[in-house]
């Protein structure tokens, strides 16, 4: 399995922007499809984007769709997550994810990062 560790949550005003990293352990990033989920307090997990083995196919959340970008590095090993014109309803602890299937299920994902808080204050 690959280790996953985010950066880059923190507190940020309604239409502001925060560009979430999640870097992977591992000499086999290449071969995972990425996906970014998140848990808001009191509701369960929700798929938010996704993004293919090379990068060239991403997939998002109608929620977040036109205002949220996934982007991959696989020279890096790391993943990342462009979050602009955020609300309050995107306040919730993101996840990394890494799988095999390229998919918006969240429960394909088989190795999760501890998550990071995104605070979206008014």
């Amino acid at each position: 399995q690959v280790q996953l560790v985010e950066s880059g949550g923190g507190l940020v005003q309604v239409g502001g922007s925060l560009r979430l990293s999640c870097a992977a352990s591992g000499r086999t990033f290449s071969s995972y499809v990425m996906g970014w989920l998140r848990q808001a307090p009191g509701k369960e997990r929700e798929f938010v984007a996704s993004i293919s083995w090379s990068g060239g196919a991403t997939m998002y959340a109608d929620s977040v769709k036109g205002r949220f970008t996934t982007s991959r590095d696989n020279a890096k090993n790391t993943v990342y997550l462009q979050m602009s014109s955020l609300i309050s309803e995107d306040t919730a602890v993101y996840y990394c994810a890494a799988g095999l299937v390229y998919t918006n299920s969240p429960r394909v994902y088989t190795s999760w990062g501890q998550g990071t808080q995104v605070t979206v204050s008014s």
